[in-house]
């Protein structure tokens, strides 16, 4: 009896030895799962503040060409499809471009003194396109601008002097870069040139002139989109 007691334990603890060796079936440890960023897109609605210089050239007229600054807001909406940009912008701003002169006008009789052109209000109304490499898009535009002008003078010889405020339409052409820093705050630099319609000031006096303009921006602007 004592032996297959002993024989019976004996097999049980080479059993116990036997399986504590065999490999373990645990399951594998969880992955835990990895958080992808969506893609930057630009579509949406923005709206945003620029400023910069501007240039308003008024060709060969008794005015001179003067130059100030631009300060303003924009608004307007993107779309994307693939890397293709598409989308409207408007823009209002208080343009400063201003510039003082003496002239002689030799239509009879002769007119002589000083005289001043400045710019003041100016819209834009254009289309964008553009094409995106991630966050940053390069972009053409152009459409409809126009500007307030305010011009006076004041005619030495002939004793008198005058002012005229005339709005002014015309086109507008540009190109520019933006880059989105985050997905709803981006910073753009363009360039922007706008010829716009002949106009006659001072009608009716011996300083008569027909002026030619033409205004060149250049801005920074920063934009919010929604």
């Amino acid at each position: 009896m004592k032996k297959f007691l002993l024989a019976a334990l004996l097999a049980g603890v080479a059993t116990s030895a036997f399986a504590a060796d065999l490999p373990t079936h645990k399951a594998p440890p969880m992955m835990q799962p990895v958080y992808a960023a969506p893609a930057f897109s630009w579509t949406g609605f923005y709206i945003g503040v620029n400023g910069g210089l501007g240039y308003a050239s008024v060709g060969d007229t008794n005015f001179a060409s003067g130059s100030g600054g631009v300060v303003g807001g924009t608004a307007g909406y993107n779309y994307q499809i693939g890397q293709f940009v598409g989308g409207v912008e408007g823009d209002l701003d208080w343009t400063g471009m201003s510039k003082s002169n003496a002239y002689v006008n030799g239509v009879a009789p002769l007119a002589a003194g000083t005289n001043k052109f400045t710019t003041d209000t100016m819209a834009t109304a254009r289309l964008r396109a553009g094409f995106a490499v991630d966050r940053a898009l390069f972009f053409v535009t152009g459409g409809w601008a126009g500007i307030q002008t305010n011009a006076s003078f004041t005619d030495i010889n002939n004793g008198i002097s005058g002012s005229q405020s005339v709005w002014r339409n015309g086109g507008v052409i540009g190109g520019g870069i933006e880059y989105a820093f985050t997905n709803n705050i981006s910073a753009k630099g363009e360039y922007l040139y706008a010829p716009m319609s002949s106009q006659n000031y001072f009608g009716g006096t011996p300083d008569s002139e027909n002026n030619k303009l033409a205004v060149s921006l250049f801005r920074v602007g920063l934009n919010y989109k929604f």
